[in-house]
């Protein structure tokens, strides 16, 4: 893996935003909207053969920054967005 070929996308017909290694999916964060809007990230996910390489972050990081830019708020119900924001209070202000 080159970090040139690595990228995060927000796959919204999928629901999730995804960490691409070229055109494979190597890790994404899902989520779903609430009845009040907000979005619910339940789950993120790296495959193994990545992991230890700060791709979780850069996947949350991103996807958080994006749903402060479409002015959304989120739920964390996934203990990695969950930690995240707990290490990052600058976006504890997307969380109720």
């Amino acid at each position: 893996m080159s970090d040139s070929s690595v990228t995060v996308v927000h796959n919204a017909e999928k629901q999730r935003y995804e960490v691409r290694d070229d055109d494979a999916v190597v890790g994404y964060t899902q989520y779903h909207p609430d009845d009040d809007g907000r979005l619910v990230f339940d789950h993120t996910e790296i495959d193994k053969g990545y992991s230890g390489q700060g791709l979780g972050g850069k996947l949350v990081g991103y996807a958080l920054d994006d749903v402060r830019e479409r002015g959304k708020r989120i739920v964390a119900i996934c203990s990695y967005v969950d930690t995240f924001i707990e290490k990052h209070p600058d976006y504890r202000d997307l969380t109720d």
